[in-house]
């Protein structure tokens, strides 16, 4: 990475990654990367009517689209360009969010090795400006199609 911060280089990840991702532009346009560090990477999205299901509240296909996407940047933070397929999703669905408040998601990477990665992500809603009540946690593998980070060693956050 050089000398490119993690922010900035994951946000230019998702730059590059808009636009080829039809979901993802449906789902994330209105995202916000809020920081990034190594193995780290925090957003926040206000919901909208496209964001939630039948009765008002955050679909479970959102908040799966929000483990896979924020899974990916914090794998990103360790110098990747691309953030891999996925292998697994698992997601808990703990409280729930409607349409007009904020969530705050939370992704870690906790193993990243050379070709298979292992996240978890929190997402909670947002009050007063920090995370709140629980909506889901996560659990997120995923399938790196190019070489392990420069030291060629595993790597941990």
């Amino acid at each position: 990475m050089a000398s490119t911060s993690e922010l900035e280089h994951v946000k230019g990840v998702w730059e590059r990654m808009r636009g080829n991702s039809p979901i993802y532009d449906f789902l994330l346009s209105e995202v916000e990367i809020i920081s990034a560090a190594k193995g780290t990477v925090t957003a926040q999205l206000t919901l909208g009517k496209n964001h939630v299901n039948s009765r008002g509240t955050i679909h479970g296909a959102v908040s799966a689209a929000l483990v896979d996407w924020s899974g990916g940047l914090a794998i990103a933070t360790h110098g990747l360009e691309k953030t891999g397929a996925s292998i697994d999703i698992h997601v808990t669905y703990i409280g729930t969010a409607q349409v007009g408040e904020t969530i705050h998601i939370e992704s870690i990477a906790n193993k990243v090795g050379r070709s298979v990665a292992f996240t978890t992500i929190q997402i909670s809603k947002l009050v007063d400006g920090k995370p709140g009540p629980m909506v889901a946690t996560a659990s997120h593998t995923k399938y790196i199609s190019q070489p392990a980070p420069k030291d060629g060693k595993d790597s941990k956050p």
